[in-house]
């Protein structure tokens, strides 16, 4: 069973803002942290870090998450792989652990959720899962929207549906 605490992580996934802060969080609880943008510099980093632990996300440009978690297992049997998604469904979850994930969530997650994703069978039921806040998810779609829209405050401000200032407000504060 690949069921264990993870110690050496690879997370992959598109979004910056979303993977620094999630960086920053797994590695304040002591574990060393291995960033890919997408499926080849996952590879990448897999063949020089070995992380036994990789968190990888659903959708990416380029190859999906679910042809990564395949190569990621390919390279390493015992990586224990978690998928997470924005886009949550039950065929995609069966999808994902078909194709070898030990674990399905989606966003947004927090560190401690995700961490006790890799050993369900060792976190206490009575373990506290700090769920995010509702501000807390909506600043970081915000971001997400402000990073697909290449920082364009007019553009973003359109793809929410609010009045251009009152995003910028947001932003500020």
């Amino acid at each position: 069973m690949r069921e264990r605490m993870p110690q050496r992580v690879l997370l992959c996934d598109d979004d910056a803002t979303f993977r620094r802060r999630l960086k920053g969080s797994l590695s304040r609880l002591g574990l060393e942290v291995f960033e890919a943008e997408n499926a080849e510099d996952a590879l990448r980093a897999q063949s020089q870090y070995n992380p036994d632990s990789a968190v990888v996300d659903l959708r990416m440009p380029g190859q999906s998450g679910l042809w990564l978690v395949g190569e990621l297992l390919k390279g390493n049997p015992r990586i224990s792989i978690v998928v997470l998604t924005g886009f949550g469904s039950i065929a995609t979850a069966l999808e994902a652990v078909r194709c070898g994930a030990i674990n399905y969530l989606t966003k947004p997650v927090s560190a401690e959720h995700l961490v006790a994703a890799f050993a369900p069978d060792r976190v206490s039921p009575q373990t506290p899962i700090q769920m995010p806040s509702l501000a807390e998810v909506e600043a970081e779609y915000v971001q997400r929207v402000l990073s697909e829209c290449d920082g364009n405050v007019t553009q973003s401000a359109k793809v929410l549906g609010v009045h251009r200032r009152s995003l910028q407000r947001k932003l500020r504060g």
